[in-house]
C-alpha cells in the first residue's frame, strides 16, 4: 500500500504540477481530490509546456491512471477543451476516469460567480470567475448537479429547474440580469452524456482497490494549504479543502491508507487574488521575482504577488498536513542576489510572532521580520545532484529546513522535468 498526497504549502503556484509530473512514471495512479479549472498546473517536458487545469498531471505519463475524484467540480465543456488540446498534440487521454459523484459547475454558477465578484467592489474575493465557489455551494446546500444525473434526463431537468428557481429571482431582481433558460442549461448538459459515459465510474472502490493491489496512487492537490476554505487567510480562499485531509474526503480513501505527505513549496513566495501576504514586495524588488520566475497565472494570466521565503506560512502548513517531506521548486530564480531576505517572524503592533497570528486582523497589520542569507551567482540549473549547489545556496536550503521543521528531499533547478535534483527518495 502506497498512498502519497502532494499539497501546496503557500498559496498555491508552487509547482506541483512539476513534482506530481516527475513522480508520475512511478505511480499508477494521479488523483485529482479538490477544486476545479480555477487551478492551472504547468508542466515542461523537453521542449513541450503543457498547462493543465483539470485533468491530473499525471495525464503526461502514459502508463498512469489519471483520476478526477468525487471533490472535484468539473466544468465538462472546459475537461473536453482540454482533452481535445492534448489529443492534438498526441497525448491520448482514453484512460482518464471520473467519479459519478464528482459535482458539475454549470453556465449558471460562472454568471453567478462573476456578478457576485463585480457586485462586492472593494471586498472582492478575487476568484478566476470559473464558477466554483456557486457551484461547491450548491453543493453543500443539496443543489448541486453530479456527473451521474447527465444520465437521467428526468432527473436532470429537476434539479436544474429548482436550482434555477433561486438562481434567477437572485438575478433579476438584485443583480438585473436576465434569467437563465432551465431548458438550455440541461439540453448543453445532456449533449455531454455519451463523451463522459465511459469515464464515469465508482473512482473510490478503483483506488481502494488498487490500493490492495500494492498499486502506488498519488493525490494531486490544487490550490494550496493557505487557500483552504478551514484554515487558509478566509474568507480569501478557495471554496474547497486543498489540504492533505482532503485527499480523503475528495477521493474516498481512508486517512490510515496515506503512507507519505509531500509540500511543494517555492523558494519564495506568491499569491494570486485578494487577501493579506505579510511579505509582499511592492517595490522593483517584487517586480525582478516576478519577471525572473514568470510569475503570471497559469489559468488567467494575472501578475502573481510576489515576496521572498516566509517561514511562518510553510511552517503552519507543515504541522497541519503532517508533512513528511518538502519539494523546494524554482530555487535557480534567486540565482544573482547578493543577500536573500528569509522571513522568520513578523512584527505585530509592537510584539514578535514566530508563528502566524490567530487571526485574520493580526494578519493584516504584520510587518515581517528577515534574516538575511548569502545569496549566489552560479547558475544552477545544470546542477543534478545536491552537492554540485554552489555552498550559499546549500546553505540556504539547509536554513529553510530548519525553520520548516521537514526534511527537503528534492530541488527544482529550471522548469524542465529533468531539472530536478533528489535529495531523498519521495516514495
Amino acid at each position: 500500500m502506497t498512498g502519497v498526497v502532494i499539497v501546496g504549502t503557500q498559496w498555491g503556484d508552487e509547482g506541483k504540477g512539476k513534482a506530481t509530473d516527475q513522480l508520475g512514471e512511478r505511480v499508477d495512479y494521479v488523483v485529482r481530490y479538490s477544486g476545479g479549472n480555477n487551478a492551472g498546473h504547468t508542466v515542461v517536458v523537453g521542449d513541450e509546456k503543457y498547462a493543465l487545469h483539470l485533468l491530473p498531471s499525471g495525464v503526461l505519463n502514459k502508463n498512469c491512471t489519471p483520476v478526477i475524484g468525487n471533490g472535484v467540480v468539473v466544468d465538462l465543456g472546459v475537461l473536453f477543451e482540454e482533452i481535445d488540446g492534448l489529443a492534438a498534440r498526441g497525448v491520448s487521454i482514453d484512460h482518464l476516469l471520473i467519479s459519478a459523484n464528482a459535482h458539475i459547475i454549470t453556465a449558471y454558477h460562472q454568471v453567478i460567480d462573476r456578478v457576485t465578484e463585480r457586485f462586492l467592489g472593494k471586498r472582492k474575493i478575487g476568484t478566476t470567475g470559473r464558477g466554483v465557489g456557486p457551484a461547491y455551494a450548491d453543493k453543500v446546500n443539496r443543489m448541486g448537479i453530479r456527473i451521474q444525473d447527465i444520465f437521467d434526463e428526468s432527473i436532470l431537468r429537476q434539479k436544474v429547474a429548482a436550482a434555477l428557481e433561486q438562481k434567477n429571482a437572485l438575478l433579476v431582481k438584485v443583480y438585473n440580469r436576465p434569467a437563465i433558460s432551465a431548458n438550455e442549461v440541461t439540453d448543453q448538459l445532456l449533449g455531454y452524456a455519451e463523451r463522459v459515459r465511459p469515464m464515469m465510474t465508482d473512482t473510490a472502490a478503483v483506488l481502494n482497490d488498487a490500493l490492495d493491489d500494492g498499486k502506488v496512487v498519488l493525490f494531486e492537490g490544487a490550490q494550496a494549504h493557505h487557500l483552504d476554505v478551514d484554515f487558509g487567510t478566509y474568507p480569501y480562499v478557495t471554496s474547497s479543502s486543498p489540504i492533505a485531509a482532503g485527499a480523503c474526503t475528495g477521493s474516498g480513501v481512508g486517512p490510515t491508507r496515506i503512507d507519505r505527505i509531500i509540500g511543494i513549496a517555492k523558494a519564495y513566495t506568491t499569491r494570486v487574488g485578494e487577501g493579506p501576504f505579510p511579505g509582499e514586495l511592492l517595490d522593483e524588488v517584487g517586480e525582478r521575482l516576478r519577471q525572473a520566475g514568470g510569475e503570471f497565472g497559469t489559468t488567467t494570466g494575472r501578475p502573481r504577488r510576489c515576496g521572498w521565503f516566509d517561514a511562518l506560512v510553510v511552517r503552519q502548513a507543515a504541522r497541519i498536513n503532517a508533512l513528511t517531506d518538502v519539494f523546494l521548486t524554482k530555487l535557480d530564480v534567486l540565482t544573482g542576489w547578493d543577500k536573500i531576505p528569509v522571513i522568520v517572524g513578523y512584527d505585530i503592533n509592537g510584539r514578535r510572532h514566530d508563528a502566524m497570528p490567530m487571526t485574520q486582523t493580526e494578519l493584516h497589520h504584520a510587518t515581517p521580520i528577515y534574516e538575511y542569507l548569502d545569496g549566489w551567482t552560479e547558475d544552477i540549473s545544470a546542477a543534478r545532484s545536491f552537492d554540485d549547489l554552489p555552498a550559499t545556496t546549500q546553505t540556504y536550503v539547509r536554513r529553510l529546513e530548519e525553520m520548516v521543521g521537514v526534511r527537503i528531499s528534492g530541488i527544482g533547478v529550471g522548469p524542465g522535468r529533468e531539472q530536478t535534483i533528489v535529495v531523498h527518495d519521495l516514495l
